[in-house]
């Protein structure tokens, strides 16, 4: 068993890339009870560029900035009452999101890839629904209707996007940036 070392070229692309998150949180359609962020194009990106493991790690940094206060959630917001807050599910489960991403596109092929993002879609919009219902005290029902459904046209789009612009922009990291 090998153990792979961080380098400071992973560091730095982990660093560039949880700011690239930070950012596209910004970016944001204002609704009553949860805004519709880039956040959810933005994780499974980094999870296919960065690759599993150093993408989970950016997504976890990007949680992490957040629930020590920095504003970098949706809406310049950040703290624990974020994090444990309605939509801190999503928030909780971008890690896991990244990591299926960038297991899906290094396992290879378009199924491999697809697969891990329509899953680590699946699993965030699960987190969510179950940490806004038990937030909130809706039923998950109800939780599903107002968390979940109203989010799921963009959702798709999000995958595709994500999904054909994180290969792209992976193959040409290698191509640019040496290793």
């Amino acid at each position: 068993m090998s153990k792979q070392k961080i380098t400071t070229r992973d560091l730095c692309l982990i660093g560039i890339f949880t700011a690239f998150t930070c950012a596209m949180a910004q970016v944001t359609i204002p609704l009553p009870l949860i805004p519709m962020t880039m956040q959810t194009f933005c994780i499974p990106f980094v999870g296919i560029v960065l690759g599993s493991k150093r993408g989970a790690f950016s997504a976890l940094v990007y949680a992490l900035l957040g629930a020590v206060g920095l504003p970098v959630f949706a809406g310049f917001t950040g703290g624990l009452g974020i994090v444990f807050g309605p939509t801190g599910g999503f928030i909780l489960s971008f890690p896991l999101m990244a990591l299926l991403a960038g297991i899906g596109a290094e396992k290879g092929g378009k199924v491999w890839l697809w697969s891990g993002l329509v899953l680590g879609a699946v699993v965030n919009y699960l987190c969510g629904m179950f940490m806004f219902s038990a937030v909130t005290g809706l039923g998950l029902a109800a939780a599903f209707a107002k968390a979940v459904l109203p989010f799921l046209p963009t959702a798709a789009i999000k995958i595709l996007l994500s999904g054909w612009l994180g290969v792209k922009c992976k193959t040409l990291l290698q191509k640019r940036v040496p290793a």
